[in-house]
């Protein structure tokens, strides 16, 4: 199949399957959501983390050649930056959970304001997300599919809270929906526009890989594990361990079959 294709096909995919995955869970009751989102969330954190350190980065480094291994941990570096920066400026902010303090407006007005805020972010997100399962797929098809499942892992949750949001401004669960759909799957608009930018400078691929790695590490550190340790109590760290752990093998195990 051609790479375009596959970089179509999964960029579609991860979009719909994420928005699709979040609305099925919003229709639950609160409770029910309450007891699986913290799950969700600790298998994402391991998703991301298993497809940052065990495929984007080896593959990076691999390609870039050892005398670049310094240049490789720069970018790494540099992509934390960018990101903290990003989260910062409210282009790289989530929450999982339905309400939080980011979010949580104390009007109408601003509950509207927040959902417009989280459409915009949402759409600049998924559009870099698109671009980075197009870095991977133009390295190797087995760790584009591999960055693509750790994408739509930690969108399932993000999802469900923007869907949250978007309701809680005043709009209908159908023009939620809608809207919700269409920012996610403008994921294809940077899977394709990275095709044809990188396609003549394949020698940076592995930094855009690199830099997709920071964003996964980010994520996961910065903003899924931090969340996780708000629920202290042991039965609860130990259900989190294990679905981090699964996160991990799931990756580990899909990249070894891929290849």
């Amino acid at each position: 199949m051609p790479l375009l294709l596959w970089i179509l096909l999964f960029t579609l995919l991860g979009g719909a399957l994420s928005a699709l995955a979040a609305s099925l869970f919003l229709t639950a009751s609160k409770s029910v959501r309450a007891r699986v989102l913290p799950h969700l969330v600790s298998f994402a954190t391991g998703a991301l983390l298993g497809a940052a350190l065990l495929g984007l980065l080896p593959h990076a480094i691999e390609i870039a050649g050892e005398g670049n291994t310094h240049h490789i941990g720069m970018t790494l570096l540099v992509g934390l930056l960018i990101f903290f920066v990003l989260e910062k400026l409210v282009l790289w902010r989530h929450c999982h959970q339905d309400e939080c303090e980011g979010h949580v407006p104390h009007d109408h007005h601003r509950a509207a304001a927040s959902a417009s805020l989280i459409l915009i972010g949402d759409t600049l997100h998924n559009t870099l997300d698109g671009v980075l399962i197009a870095a991977a797929f133009m390295t190797d098809v087995h760790l584009g599919i591999v960055t693509a499942v750790a994408v739509i892992a930690h969108e399932i949750p993000q999802e469900v809270s923007d869907l949250a949001i978007l309701l809680h401004g005043g709009m209908s669960r159908a023009r939620a929906f809608a809207l919700n759909l269409l920012t996610s799957v403008s994921s294809v608009v940077g899977g394709i526009g990275a095709y044809f930018a990188l396609a003549p400078i394949e020698h940076l691929l592995p930094y855009a890989l690199t830099i997709a790695a920071s964003s996964f590490l980010y994520i996961a550190v910065a903003d899924l594990i931090p969340g996780l340790h708000r629920r202290v109590d042991p039965g609860a760290g130990l259900a989190q361990f294990v679905f981090i752990v699964l996160g991990v093998v799931i990756i580990f195990v899909s990249h070894g079959l891929a290849h």
